[in-house]
């Protein structure tokens, strides 16, 4: 049931269709390419063939809509190439790998690290498969700390209660991530949008007096990161999720990424939603903040800010958050809490989880 919430509140609620990307097997993936080949030039051949049906593609334009016109395309038949090619020989490549072999082989095509990312959403959605079936893992920048031990695969036993302040490395291989074995006695998850804010309620060993995980993906959240995040949320479906993030446009969508996916995600994006509440900062910590430490909305904050108001998933005290930020036209780092000290910060998160201040 809880996971149904998430769904109908994720950025693809609407249309369950575009939440359904599976984990196969390679030998599955590699049949359904040879399909796809098979079909488009079955009706390449055969004008009177009725038209291969529209699946939801990403919709950045009208030559995407279509299975017919997205095969035509030459970026994503080779994308679908070198996959094929990847999962023949068992191996997995990052995104970045992906970009460099391509540059090298098809220069013409791919000029850009972006392109190769969309071109690949393209491909999950034209085979409904995810990144990892491909062949693609994630790269991770994420690290988690706290009331957890991890038994891996080979046997490996993590104890992420007596590590030092950087906590445990997340892979990027959502093989691993999928096989690990969770043992926790603790009662809360943090999401935390900083590294430096990680290490800091790491260093106060926080979960020593407050029973919790802390998580952080070090900035924008990386596939890895909301992977284990959700596996966690659905092992453990009743250790509430908590955000400290940044009191700015930014922050908002980070915490946002975590609960209702990523648009640039495509049919992926549902999979890893969490019930993600947002702890701090909020506009009522801000009399916590000399006003010295406020620091004026950017440009890129006001467009950040535009994308989140035009979003009909937004919640209601989600846009009034952001409603504020816009209208005083200043935004606050969680830094800005060492005013009251350095221990300040661990005493503000367990203080406000105590006392229910969150949303």
């Amino acid at each position: 049931m809880a996971e149904a919430g998430v769904a109908a509140a994720s950025l693809f609620g609407a249309d369950r269709r575009l939440c359904s990307a599976d984990i196969l097997p390679p030998a599955e993936v590699r049949a359904r390419i040879e399909v796809a080949v098979l079909n488009f030039l079955a009706a390449l051949t055969d004008p009177a063939a009725p038209a291969i049906s529209a699946l939801p593609l990403i919709s950045r334009g009208a030559a995407n809509r279509g299975l017919r016109r997205a095969l035509l395309r030459d970026d994503v038949s080779s994308v679908m190439e070198m996959c094929y090619k990847i999962l023949g020989e068992g191996k997995l490549v990052t995104l970045r790998e992906l970009f460099y072999t391509l540059l090298s082989e098809l220069p013409t095509y791919f000029t850009c690290q972006r392109h190769v990312n969309q071109t690949v959403q393209d491909v999950v959605s034209l085979l409904r498969c995810t990144r990892q079936s491909l062949g693609i893992m994630a790269s991770s920048r994420g690290a988690l700390i706290g009331r957890l031990a991890l038994q891996g695969p080979e046997e490996e036993h993590v104890d992420c209660s007596i590590l030092g302040p950087s906590g445990h490395a997340i892979t990027g291989d959502l093989n691993v991530l999928s096989k690990l074995i969770f043992s926790s006695d603790a009662r809360y998850i943090i999401v935390v949008e900083k590294d430096a804010i990680f290490q800091r309620l790491a260093e106060d060993r926080i979960y020593s007096h407050l029973p919790c995980i802390l998580i952080t993906a070090k900035g924008y959240p990386d596939l890895a990161t909301r992977f284990i995040l959700h596996r966690l949320s659905q092992t453990y479906p009743n250790m509430p999720i908590f955000a400290v993030v940044d009191w700015n446009p930014a922050g908002l969508a980070i915490l946002c990424t975590y609960k209702y996916g990523s648009i640039s995600m495509g049919l992926e994006s549902y999979r890893y939603a969490c019930n993600v509440k947002w702890l701090g900062l909020r506009g009522d910590d801000l009399q916590l903040i000399p006003q010295s430490a406020y620091q004026e909305l950017k440009p890129r904050d006001l467009q950040i800010a535009k994308s989140l108001l035009s979003s009909k998933f937004l919640q209601d005290k989600h846009r009034a958050e952001l409603t504020l930020m816009l209208e005083t036209g200043k935004r606050a780092e969680i830094e800005a809490l060492y005013s009251h000290g350095f221990d300040f910060l661990g005493k503000y998160v367990a203080r406000k989880i105590v006392q229910g201040d969150y949303i």
